[in-house]
């Protein structure tokens, strides 16, 4: 069972929906709706783990419990900069990662694919989860990393305490992605044809910084982030492996781009659509302008204690960077959900 709440500032009632047995005072976070826009970390980390060396913040107090959030594309870990430092002064350990072909995230072989299909960046997650020896993590993301989240939390349901997603259950396969959409609908995936083209890998390599804007402003159409914002993270896009990720990822779901056989039997159990049991909260702007799902067409994809939030006030695509405590308090009550 699901409900929209549309109040940004309140839950009630959230826990005879989720389905809790018992009254919880569910945690929220006091204080300004919005802390300092500066990134709440001074250095990065980094860490091999699985195939890749990979950048990370790590905010908190390392005895916290740990929280894991994913960024997606066009975006990176600064999404979640105001996220991190409310997290953290809750007393909770944040780790925020660059995904593959961002930031300081490498390849530690040059004979490594530049695969990005589902599969590969979930296992990215695993591997930074062991190489970091947590056993067990809130996770959250949007974007390519909601659909991280979903698949880790459908997978590896033991390594995944609770989740947050925004824009609901985003697994997919390239069987799915067969069948045509709606004219309307698939305009709205225009970068993806685009990208299925060699001039668009072209056009993005050249124009790397000024399409991810582009996306920035028609997916958050309300959204007036200044140039300082959008620049901190596009520094993120200049990996040398983020074009070679991005087009693989679009190419990939199209069939267009083969996997690796590696992930053969992971892309056999996503492309079951398997169900989410683990406490889950959904999130979804009032004014996203990216493609993105119905919430009544995924509610029944998730199994345990869920709810689903509309957060208003013309929030768009990047919900963790656009509404902080928003976000924050979803991971609180998510983990409250959980114990």
């Amino acid at each position: 069972m699901s409900i929209t709440l549309t109040d940004r500032r309140t839950l009630l009632g959230f826990a005879a929906v989720a389905g809790v047995a018992s009254q919880i005072a569910l945690p929220r976070l006091a204080g300004a709706a919005t802390v300092s826009a500066a990134a709440p970390w001074s250095s990065f980390q980094r860490i091999d783990a699985g195939d890749l060396s990979i950048e990370y913040a790590d905010v908190g107090p390392r005895s916290g419990k740990p929280v894991i959030l994913l960024h997606g594309w066009p975006y990176d870990i600064h999404a979640f900069a105001e996220v991190a430092s409310l997290l953290a002064r809750a007393g909770y350990r944040v780790i925020v990662p660059f995904l593959r072909g961002y930031g300081g995230t490498v390849f530690r072989s040059a004979d490594t694919p530049r695969n990005a299909q589902q599969a590969a960046l979930a296992v990215d997650v695993i591997a930074l989860m062991d190489a970091l020896k947590i056993p067990r993590a809130v996770i959250g993301g949007f974007d390519w990393g909601a659909r991280t989240a979903n698949i880790v939390a459908a997978l590896w349901p033991d390594r995944c305490q609770a989740m947050v997603s925004v824009s609901g259950y985003l697994i997919g396969s390239q069987k799915a992605n067969e069948a045509p959409l709606s004219p309307a609908a698939e305009l709205a995936w225009w970068y993806q044809f685009y990208f299925a083209t060699e001039r668009g890998r072209l056009g993005y390599e050249r124009n790397r910084h000024d399409f991810a804007k582009l996306i920035w402003r028609t997916a958050s159409p309300k959204w007036n982030f200044g140039d300082a914002t959008f620049d901190r993270s596009a520094k993120s896009l200049d990996n040398p492996d983020h074009v070679a990720i991005t087009i693989h990822n679009y190419r990939w779901r199209l069939g267009l781009a083969e996997g690796e056989a590696r992930f053969d039997d992971l892309e056999r159990r996503l492309a079951q659509g398997p169900t989410i049991a683990v406490p889950t909260i959904t999130m979804e702007g009032d004014a996203n302008g990216a493609p993105h799902p119905d919430p009544a067409a995924y509610a029944a994809k998730f199994t345990g204690r869920y709810a689903h939030r509309l957060v208003s006030g013309g929030i768009g695509h990047d919900l963790p960077q656009e509404a902080p405590k928003d976000f924050a308090d979803a991971v609180l009550q998510a983990a409250a959900l959980s114990a």
